[in-house]
């Protein structure tokens, strides 16, 4: 099977040239000017821009809690994610109480069995440290996977302690794996929910003044000392605030090997949605919550600087009628996340691109070939280079879109961004050379999605901080 794009503008995080593409089975084998045609579909792709396949490393699919689920399953979400022009994501398998990592990879590659569409992988969340669990840390690469994470929020479900923090990042280092952490102070998060909650203060809007973002700051100092005092390198995930921007660009002039990502949500919301009359606010509740205007300035600015290496989604929907209104008469109830994973792209674009913010190859850059240099796909993926695996998306910059529950394909009764119209939209997605999305239509097949065995995390000390990111 071979596919000729005549005439893009083909574009990545370095360069912008004007050239035919040409894919054969399921990579890139030649990329230039009046390629021949002989035996090819032909795509015109005159007017647009050739993107590599957007990379989201930061999902929850189908994820189990307190008795219900995430809505979007790897079906679902996967076609979501294609027409959003994702063509990989990064999943999480996590550990029970108890439980072996083992165990959560087999529960989670079930779960993904027969119905991925696009190309996913797996995170390894360490919930409980145990000895047993701690000595699978090294065999996790024999598995494919070269991430664990671990949350210093959710106390009693899946927050772990300073010293199992400082274990596992050792421990994770010392075997070539990165260690992602999501950085807020749960013990006191936990005490300020349960004052509010006892003092009546039950409805959403208290989630943001319960979860405040010096406690985000602060987490985010701790773990970049411990990471520092392990010799490890430091994923520090949907990060939300100034303060913990300050600390990830200080450790980074340091030379200390840590990066960040942010989420479309931080950049394009603000708490005042909790504040919604009714129960609207609940739609808006996740963890990290929204922030302020002067935040959101600031994680723009550290994306334009380079301190923001990636734009994940922690896209973890819930429908909001029978699951957020869980939480009617109880904040704390309300289940936490968000529907992003289709309007990543789109989203950034129109208010990064489109608006001068960010040029096209720093949106390249985050969406798609750091997070591949992070996490062990590059240059598989990432890229639009020859023998690279031809996840492109074909990209229209002069389409628009409003934004709403009514067209998108996420499996939940709203949209986080109802409303908003973008200019900017894929138009055709191919996920290893074979086309999955033409316009409205999805052409993908459940079960083509191949799980993505990725290589260790190189480690490069002081200067660019890694991988080339």
């Amino acid at each position: 099977m071979k596919t000729l794009f005549r005439g893009a503008t083909l574009v990545t995080a370095t360069d912008r040239f004007r050239a035919d593409l040409l894919v054969e089975g399921e990579r890139i084998a030649a990329v230039g000017e009046d390629l021949p045609a002989s035996g090819a579909t032909v795509v015109d792709a005159g007017g647009c821009y050739l993107l590599p396949g957007g990379i989201d490393v930061h999902t929850h699919l189908d994820m189990p809690l307190d008795g219900i689920a995430s809505s979007d399953d790897f079906y679902t979400g996967q076609v979501a994610a294609a027409f959003g022009g994702t063509t990989s994501h990064i999943d999480f398998a996590i550990q029970e109480r108890g439980g072996t990592l083992r165990e959560a990879l087999d529960r989670w590659q079930a779960r993904a069995e027969g119905k991925a569409v696009i190309d996913y992988g797996f995170h390894m969340t360490v919930a409980d440290p145990t000895p047993e669990a701690l000595a699978e840390i090294p065999r996790l690469p024999e598995w494919g996977i070269t991430s664990v994470k671990v949350l210093m929020a959710y106390r009693g479900r899946l927050q772990v302690d300073d010293a199992a923090l400082f274990t596992v990042l050792r421990l994770a280092g010392a075997h070539g794996l990165l260690t992602l952490v999501h950085c807020e102070n749960g013990d006191v998060v936990d005490l300020l929910v349960r004052e509010a909650v006892a003092a009546g203060r039950r409805e959403p809007r208290e989630h943001p003044r319960t979860r405040p973002a010096i406690l985000e700051a602060e987490a985010t100092h701790r773990a970049i000392a411990l990471a520092a005092l392990a010799e490890a390198p430091l994923y520090v995930v949907h990060l939300t605030c100034a303060g913990a921007l300050e600390a990830v660009r200080a450790a980074r002039a340091r030379g200390q090997p840590v990066w960040a990502e942010t989420c479309p949500q931080y950049l394009c919301l603000t708490a005042e949605a909790l504040e919604r009359p009714g129960f609207e606010g609940a739609k808006f509740v996740c963890s990290p919550p929204l922030r302020t205007a002067a935040d959101q300035a600031a994680l723009w600015e550290g994306l334009r600087d380079g301190t923001l290496a990636v734009v994940a989604t922690d896209h973890c929907p819930f429908f909001y009628e029978g699951q957020k209104t869980l939480g009617r008469e109880d904040f704390s109830r309300i289940p936490n996340g968000l529907p992003v994973i289709e309007d990543r792209l789109v989203v950034l674009y129109g208010q990064g691109v489109a608006t001068g913010r960010i040029d096209l190859h720093r949106f390249v850059e985050v969406t798609a070939t750091n997070p591949a240099k992070l996490f062990g796909l590059y240059p598989r993926k990432g890229t639009l280079a020859v023998g690279a695996e031809a996840d492109l998306v074909l990209w229209d910059p002069t389409a628009e879109r409003t934004l709403s529950a009514a067209r998108h394909h996420m499996r939940v009764d709203y949209n986080l961004f109802e409303g908003m119209r973008v200019r900017g939209v894929p138009v055709g997605v191919w996920v290893r050379g074979r086309q999955v999305v033409d316009g409205d239509r999805f052409l993908g097949e459940a079960g083509t999605g191949r799980f993505l065995r990725r290589q260790r995390f190189g480690l490069s000390r002081p200067g660019a901080g890694g991988p080339g990111v």
